[in-house]
């Protein structure tokens, strides 16, 4: 059975993005060895999943990127998208012609893919699906790239839960830059 995996950059003070949708802390903080982590996690999957910001975000960068230009943009233009929004009325992923919306009935859609053969899903920041996704129950790994920065504000990566989520610690990696990779498993009651 596919695992749903939420990878996510946070700040050590919770958030996904600081101020004014800012992520310079992630991209000029980024080294070879977070290069790795992201090629093995996108060798690892064959579906993404992505909120509607954060595709937003992306469809504007990646289906115009090519190895050359952002190593990696193969593999992450080829993969087949999951976009979930309630506002939007169609999706693209460019030329690729590989991305698809989901409106409603999330739950049902992200166990039906997940009961089918094949890679895990991932998904890529997202904060509002990651919620949504973790108050449903349905995310079976979470993938926190801890940066050694404190935002002081910005968007929360948990925010709106209203129950607790224990989860048990699978392992870390700590990168030279400062950057922890922490696995988590949520445990099922």
């Amino acid at each position: 059975m596919r695992k749903l995996i939420a990878s996510v950059f946070v700040s050590l003070d919770g958030f996904i993005v600081g101020p004014n949708e800012d992520i310079s802390w992630v991209t000029n903080n980024f080294n070879d060895e977070m290069g790795k982590y992201a090629g093995d996690l996108m060798n690892s999957m064959d579906y993404i999943l992505l909120g509607r910001v954060t595709y937003q975000i992306m469809i504007n960068a990646w289906p115009n990127w090519t190895e050359e230009t952002a190593p990696g943009a193969e593999r992450m233009n080829n993969v087949p998208k999951i976009i979930f929004s309630r506002t939007l009325d169609k999706v693209e992923w460019g030329k690729y012609n590989n991305a698809r919306l989901v409106n409603d009935n999330v739950a049902e859609e992200i166990t039906k893919i997940k009961q089918q053969p094949g890679k895990d899903m991932v998904i890529y920041g997202s904060a509002n699906l990651v919620q949504g996704l973790t108050r449903m129950g349905l995310i079976d790994e979470y993938q926190l790239l801890l940066h050694p920065i404190i935002l002081g504000s910005g968007k929360p990566l948990f925010n709106g839960l209203t129950k607790s989520v224990t989860l048990k610690l699978l392992r870390s990696d700590t990168f030279k830059n400062g950057v922890v990779v922490l696995y988590y498993q949520p445990e099922r009651k």
